[in-house]
C-alpha cells in the first residue's frame, strides 16, 4: 500500500518555552566558559540552536565592552540572536551578587540575571540563604531573576513565592557532569512548581539532558559538557537533539512500567 505523503501529519516540534514574558524556541540554554577559544564557542552555540546564553561577569572585563580589535567576550555574542543572561558566578554573599548585578545594570543594560551565591569553593554549592536575601532585593530593584540553588524542594518554593519568573535547580555539583543524582527530589520540585523549573549544573552527555525532560523541566542549562567535550561543537548538537528527544517523548505518553514481559504481537487468532 502507497499512502499519500500530504496525508501523514508532520511530527510535533517542542513547544515554545514561555519566560518572563519572553517566548523561545529553544529550551537549551548554554554557557560560554572554559571553550579553548571564541571561534568553537561561537560554533557550539549555533550547533546548539540555544536562544539564551549566559555569561560569568566577573570573568569579564566590562570595561572593554566594544573596544578593537577584540573587545570582550560579550561582543562575539549577537544580541539580536541570543538573550544575554549575565550570572553572578564567582559571589560568595548576596552583597557580592547584588552589587554585580547592578553594575552589569550599570555598563550594559541587562536586566536578566543568572543569580549565583555560591557557599563553598570545593563543591560549589549554593548558599540557599543567601541567595534567597539576593533574590529579594534584585526583585525589587526590578531585575528579572533566575536563581540556581540546590535540588531542595523547599528553597525552590520559596524562591518562586519570591517572584522570581524561573528557578533553576541543580542535577549535581557544577561541572561534574553526573547527570541527575537526586530524581525524587527533582519530581518533588517539578510537581510543585508554580514556575517553570529550569535544570542546571551536572548533565554531562545528551541522555542526561533528555532524562530532565522526560521527568518535565521546562529547560536545561549547561556549560562544562559541551566546552570541555571532546568536541564541543558535537556535542552542542547532541545536547539539542537530546532536549527535544526528551521533551517530545515527556508528551507523548509512555507506555507503564511492567514486571513482566507483554508481546508486542497479537496473541489471538494465531494458527495453530
Amino acid at each position: 500500500m502507497t499512502h499519500d505523503s500530504a496525508s501523514i501529519p508532520a511530527p510535533p516540534a517542542p513547544a515554545p518555552f514561555r519566560l518572563a514574558g519572553r517566548s523561545f524556541n529553544s529550551r537549551l540554554l548554554l554557557g560560554t566558559g572554559k571553550y579553548k577559544d571564541a571561534a568553537t564557542m561561537t560554533a557550539a552555540l549555533e550547533a546548539s540552536g540555544t536562544e539564551i546564553v549566559t555569561v560569568a561577569l566577573r570573568r569579564v572585563n566590562l570595561d572593554e565592552l566594544g573596544r578593537l580589535p577584540t573587545g570582550s567576550l560579550i561582543d562575539q555574542i549577537d544580541p539580536k540572536r541570543y538573550l544575554l543572561l549575565p550570572n553572578t558566578a564567582g559571589c560568595y554573599t548576596a552583597d557580592e551578587a547584588i552589587r554585580t548585578a547592578r553594575l552589569a545594570r550599570e555598563l550594559g543594560g541587562w536586566e536578566w540575571v543568572k543569580l549565583e551565591v555560591i557557599g563553598d569553593k570545593q563543591t560549589l554549592f549554593p548558599d540557599t540563604a543567601e541567595t534567597l536575601r539576593a533574590a529579594a532585593v534584585l526583585l525589587k530593584e526590578g531585575f528579572i531573576v533566575l536563581p540556581y540553588t540546590n535540588d531542595d524542594p523547599i528553597v525552590c518554593r520559596k524562591l518562586a513565592d519570591l517572584g522570581c519568573p524561573a528557578v533553576m535547580p541543580l542535577a549535581a555539583p557544577i561541572g561534574s557532569g553526573m547527570g541527575i543524582r537526586n530524581r525524587a527530589n527533582l519530581a518533588i520540585i517539578l510537581e510543585q512548581a508554580t514556575t517553570p523549573i529550569i535544570v542546571d549544573a551536572g548533565v554531562g552527555t545528551a541522555s542526561d539532558a533528555a532524562l530532565a525532560m522526560e521527568l518535565g523541566a521546562d529547560a536545561v542549562l549547561m556549560n562544562t559538557a559541551v566546552a570541555e567535550a571532546q568536541d564541543p561543537v558535537a556535542m552542542a548538537r547532541a545536547m539539542r537533539l537530546g532536549i527535544e528527544a526528551g521533551y517530545l517523548a515527556r508528551h507523548a505518553g509512555r507506555i507503564p512500567r511492567r514486571l513482566y514481559a507483554n508481546a508486542s504481537s497479537p496473541v489471538e487468532g494465531l494458527i495453530e
